[in-house]
């Protein structure tokens, strides 16, 4: 499971691998005890600090969201507190509300702007 990391976003690395696993496991994509990559894995492909993964990993853990197991690392944890529909749109939520500022700063009609969502929601990337 390759996380999608960028230096150049102004979101720290750690909160961005933290946004990912919530929203992968709010969206079953990945479900209770999925095995996520290790530390030393995620921090080599992406060049950036073991600390940093670890960071997110140990907030996840927290949550509540994975749990450590012996011999495996970290795994989704059983019970899931994001699984509701609610629960879901309230992560998507500050990405919507930096695209509507995005738009409204580019001066970009509403209907555009919905229509380019769309579009990009249908091609599934």
């Amino acid at each position: 499971m390759p996380f999608d990391i960028n230096p150049s976003l102004p979101l720290p690395l750690y909160r961005q691998i933290v946004d990912q696993v919530r929203r992968l496991v709010a969206g079953g994509q990945l479900r209770a005890g999925d095995e996520l990559p290790s530390v030393r894995a995620v921090a080599a492909q992406h060049s950036i600090n073991p600390m940093t993964v670890s960071k997110a990993y140990s907030l996840l853990e927290a949550e509540g969201v994975l749990a450590r197991e012996r011999g495996l690392g970290m795994v989704v944890a059983g019970s899931q507190p994001m699984a509701r529909r609610r629960d879901r749109l309230a992560l998507l939520e500050p990405s919507l509300r930096e695209a509507a500022r995005n738009a409204r700063e580019l001066e970009i009609a509403p209907a555009d702007a919905l229509a380019l969502f769309k579009k990009l929601l249908d091609q599934g990337e």
